[in-house]
């Protein structure tokens, strides 16, 4: 990504695909596809495999979790912010199933932004269009410059 790009910009080459190797392990890991991205929203479908299923065949809450940590940290990257935040809170609900082979797609808005907090909110959806999990966070700014690691 060149200086002049914006993480917005550059997250727009992957609408409809799925993000390239660049992409942090365990954003390849998830293997979502992104669907729609603009500056307090985004949008990103999942296929849930076999290794996201806890013992009694639906998808672990760790994965919901996973998912909407995932989508709320990349929504917040892509403010135009020259410092990273990161998760410091996050509560999620349980609503429906979701098992392997099936979809899910996760979508989250910013709430409010602040210079130290963002609040953030993400709801997963199955196949049907059914809320199956919703979660809030709240992301602290690292004082640490984008561009490098925390």
């Amino acid at each position: 990504m060149g200086q002049a790009t914006s993480y917005l910009q550059y997250f727009q080459q992957f609408v409809g695909k799925k993000l390239d190797a660049d992409a942090p392990p365990f954003s390849r890991w998830l293997d979502g596809t992104l669907l729609h991205i603009e500056q307090d929203a985004l949008r990103m479908q999942f296929r849930v495999h076999e290794q996201m299923l806890n013992p009694i065949g639906l998808m672990h809450g760790g994965v919901h979790a996973a998912i909407i940590d995932e989508l709320t940290g990349l929504l917040v990257a892509l403010q135009p912010l020259d410092t990273w935040f990161v998760t410091v809170n996050l509560n999620v609900d349980f609503f429906g199933k979701v098992r392997a082979g099936e979809l899910v797609t996760g979508e989250a808005r910013l709430v409010k932004a602040g210079r130290t907090i963002i609040h953030a909110e993400c709801v997963l959806k199955n196949e049907q269009g059914e809320t199956v999990s919703r979660g809030t966070c709240n992301l602290a700014n690292t004082n640490k410059p984008k561009g490098t690691r925390v």
